[in-house]
């Protein structure tokens, strides 16, 4: 990035440059050239009306200067000192060399005393002028490579010291490792865009450590949830090797199965919310949220019915009364999961009865999700939502629930765009809602 930054600046520079020059020897040159033709057309003037007054011969005592008077036929009738030559060009601003220098031609007819016409050819010398010129293109070309030069130089140093600050902290970032998850650049003091790259870099550094933070306690846990279902399964296997006789095949049917089952979803769990963090939502189409939410009103009332179906010996009422029209734009797996898992929830800590309600409000489906029973406490209703949380240990255990269901519940809603919050609930209970942006 210096050496380009460095060739980039000097090359436009030097292009500037030599266009530059090039312009100004050129404009010097026709200015010069316009002061001499002045002077020449001056002189010939003078020179004109000393001939038209004293005839021809007036031109002989004139110096460094070129003055002919040439007749009709050609002849030259007089000059000066330095016009010996043959009869010049009368041609107007024409150039002529002589004795290895150049000179401005001039010319006018002159009206000789004795009768007659001639013609009066007057010039001035180019010397001072070439000279000019020579000298002004030498230094031009001697100035322009060397402030080239002296530009790269300087880009160069300012631009190294520019980037000194990025150096540092690549080097900074490169020696960060997991053992030092606290690390951060060392911010500068100037308040330029440096400043503001080592701030934004602290700022991605921490999400990234809380994220790794995230990732080391989620991993604990699962291994946590994981090893207690295995070790149950484990223990009544080995139970069952050490007493055949004493073990009841039924009894140990149930347990497998109640582990397998318990395992099945911690693990269907911990896949969802793989998931939802590598990619969100799959396609997008408009999903009718009325009508999900129906079906999870429906499969409560059928395992409520069922003996063991998860709600023990309660009897709990499912209301869906308070469900209208609303279509969202969604993955319809995901919002499924969503609304199961917040009436299952419901379910399994009312009293005597959970309402589901579904309403547009705002340009947003509402879907609130109440119950009757202990409610959820204000301090920990940011926790609730957090992975393997539970707030009645005991109860979700013998439900078989992992702590993941409102997990998932807020990581799916929020991979549409929209926020799953818990108030209090008009029953006494916990009032789960979820809003969604209308779409399709």
């Amino acid at each position: 990035m210096r050496a380009r930054t460095t060739l980039g600046a000097g090359v436009v520079v030097l292009a500037a440059l030599v266009v530059g020059a090039v312009g100004f020897v050129v404009v010097l040159r026709l200015v010069l050239l316009d002061g001499v033709r002045t002077s020449a057309e001056a002189g010939l003037e003078q020179v004109s009306s000393r001939v038209e007054s004293d005839g021809a011969g007036a031109v002989t005592d004139y110096e460094d200067v070129l003055v002919q008077v040439v007749g009709a036929g050609g002849s030259v009738l007089a000059h000066g000192e330095d016009a010996d030559a043959p009869a010049l060009s009368t041609a107007d601003e024409s150039r002529w060399s002589h004795d290895g220098e150049r000179w401005l031609l001039v010319a006018d007819d002159v009206d000789l005393p004795g009768g007659g016409e001639a013609t009066l050819v007057y010039g001035v010398s180019l010397e001072q002028t070439d000279t000019a010129i020579r000298t002004a293109v030498v230094l031009l070309a001697g100035g322009v490579p060397v402030l080239v030069l002296v530009l790269g130089i300087v880009t160069w140093s300012v631009t190294g010291r520019s980037l000194r600050p990025v150096e540092r902290m690549r080097t900074e970032v490169e020696t960060i490792r997991a053992a030092q998850p606290h690390a951060r650049v060392v911010v500068p003091d100037t308040g330029d865009e440096i400043a503001r790259l080592a701030t934004t870099m602290n700022a991605m550094l921490d999400r990234l450590d809380r994220s790794a933070a995230g990732q080391r306690q989620f991993v604990s846990d699962a291994s946590h949830e994981l090893r207690s279902p295995i070790a149950s399964l484990r223990q009544h296997a080995e139970v069952a090797v050490a007493y055949p006789d004493r073990t009841d095949v039924a009894e140990f049917s149930d347990v497998v199965r109640s582990e397998a089952v318990r395992l099945q979803d911690l693990v269907t769990g911990l896949l969802e919310l793989s998931r939802l963090d590598e990619g969100g939502t799959g396609v997008r189409r408009p999903v009718d949220l009325d009508d999900l939410a129906l079906d999870a009103v429906a499969r409560a009332r059928a395992r409520a019915r069922v003996p063991g179906g998860g709600t023990g010996d309660r009897a709990i009422r499912v209301d869906g009364s308070g469900i209208s029209a609303a279509r969202v734009l969604g993955d319809e797996r995901l919002l499924t999961g969503v609304v199961r898992n917040l009436v299952d929830n419901a379910v399994r800590h009312a009293a005597s009865r959970v309402a589901v309600a579904l309403v547009e409000q705002d340009g947003a489906a509402v879907l609130t999700v109440d119950d009757d029973g202990s409610g959820v406490p204000a301090a920990e209703r940011d926790r609730v939502f957090e992975r393997f949380v539970r707030l009645d240990e005991a109860r979700s255990r013998d439900a078989g629930g992992a702590g993941l269901g409102l997990a998932i519940v807020r990581d799916a809603v929020r991979a549409h765009g929209g926020d799953a919050t818990v108030a209090d609930s008009p029953l006494g209970g916990a009032r789960f809602v979820v809003c969604i942006a209308l779409g399709g």
